[in-house]
């Protein structure tokens, strides 16, 4: 299916983009819980090798004779990425941002595990890892509906002001959409166009929000980090459209 490529190509340039910018900038307010990789004994080594791997792996994935190695190798990157999360959550189990980062990276695993899915002739297989991805992306999602409520002003500011009617209207509709996409995905009703609006928006998120910041100040690096992955974010839940 072409949707398919087009999401693989999507998901696989948001990849690349991703690892090299942190292979740019791994500073503690650009990466955030993932910073710890840098700060353990050879971790630069480390994380420099996890870059390259996502980015390898990104390069491979528009390619139907590479895609699924270039999916695994991002789910080992990912499943990393998320096992370093859960430091964070061990340390500081009531600081909700921690779980929040796990998510994040959970999300992206659920992405590489619906391209290895899509790849698989297996049919029961294709069913099983297909759900799994779902299931991940939907309790991500949670999350993510859950750090708007949260951080409900923030993400307001966020909006551009110049979108009619007003910014709050814009941040309390976008938390509904995650909460009922979240819901979508975990009892499996229309999970397929729930996913896929979700993608929209997302995408639609990236150039309103975060490509307008990176015109008017392309040194903060933080405004590439929100936007490489808020793009790899609807990147993998492309993928997990194409699967539900």
């Amino acid at each position: 299916m072409k949707t398919a490529l087009y999401g693989r190509i999507f998901f696989g340039a948001s990849a690349v983009l991703f690892g090299v910018i942190a292979l740019m900038w791994h500073d503690v307010q650009t990466w955030q819980n993932l910073s710890r990789i840098w700060r353990l004994p050879f971790g630069t080594i480390a994380g420099a090798c996890l870059m390259i791997a996502q980015i390898g792996g990104g390069l491979g994935l528009p390619f139907p004779r590479t895609a699924r190695l270039a999916s695994i190798v991002l789910g080992a990157v990912y499943g990393l990425f998320s096992l370093v999360c859960l430091a964070g959550v061990a340390v500081s189990p009531a600081t909700f941002d921690e779980y929040d980062s796990f998510f994040e990276q959970f999300a992206l695993l659920s992405g590489a595990v619906a391209v290895y899915a899509a790849s698989d002739a297996n049919g029961a297989r294709v069913a099983a890892l297909g759900r799994a991805a779902r299931l991940g992306l939907g309790l991500s999602t949670i999350s993510f509906t859950l750090a708007q409520i949260i951080y409900l002003r923030l993400t307001a500011d966020l909006v551009p002001t110049w979108i009619p009617p007003n910014q709050t209207f814009w941040a309390i509709l976008t938390t509904i959409a995650l909460g009922l996409a979240a819901l979508a995905m975990l009892i499996n009703r229309q999970a397929r166009l729930a996913t896929g609006l979700m993608t929209a928006m997302l995408v639609i998120f990236g150039a309103l929000v975060w490509v307008p910041r990176l015109i008017v100040r392309p040194e903060a690096h933080l405004n590439w980090s929100e936007f490489a992955l808020t793009v790899l974010i609807a990147g993998a839940a492309w993928m997990v459209a194409e699967v539900s």
